[in-house]
């Protein structure tokens, strides 16, 4: 590990081959083209990076995942996991990438190395499975999340510009 910490990670998740599960990198994506990150904020498309996740989070001062979460609740349904919260988040699969996440989380929570100040992100999801699109209802939660995630960079502290275009609307 290394001693210079990244500051704030933002970690985009998800299979965009598997429908719903692209949510994070969706909102990642969107993030990125309409808001400008102050220095010490860094945005990570994790994509099924797996293990290769690791370095990323035990250099992270803070992190932040986003990602579709299976609550148990309505399509569409904004959820906010904090910390002590993600073991469980992380014990329901549902997507394959989850495992290798789960796996990630746990051994840097066992290395004493993951971030103190860790919270997941999401949406419930209509349906996971092979489709290269979101579902309408999950596609129509993508700017809300991504301003779910604009604001807990706020509240930490870190001012996000929106970009200001002539003639597009976000």
């Amino acid at each position: 590990m290394s001693m210079i910490k990244r500051g704030t990670v933002v970690i985009g998740l998800g299979n965009p081959i598997m429908g719903d599960d692209g949510l994070g990198l969706a909102a990642l994506e969107h993030l990125q083209t309409r808001f400008a990150f102050p220095p010490g904020v860094e945005l990570v498309d994790g994509g099924t990076w797996g293990m290769n996740l690791l370095p990323v989070i035990e250099d992270a001062s803070e992190l932040i995942l986003i990602d579709a979460i299976d609550g148990g609740v309505p399509p569409g349904t904004f959820l906010r996991l904090e910390h002590d919260r993600l073991p469980r988040y992380l014990a329901t699969k549902i997507s394959p990438h989850h495992v290798d996440l789960r796996d990630v989380l746990a051994l840097a929570e066992l290395r004493g190395t993951l971030p103190p100040d860790t919270v997941a992100l999401g949406v419930q999801p209509a349906s996971v499975e092979m489709r290269s699109s979101l579902s309408e209802v999950i596609r129509a939660a993508v700017p809300d999340l991504a301003e779910q995630v604009v604001q807990e960079l706020t509240r930490r502290g870190h001012p996000v510009q929106r970009f200001v275009a002539e003639g597009i609307h976000a």
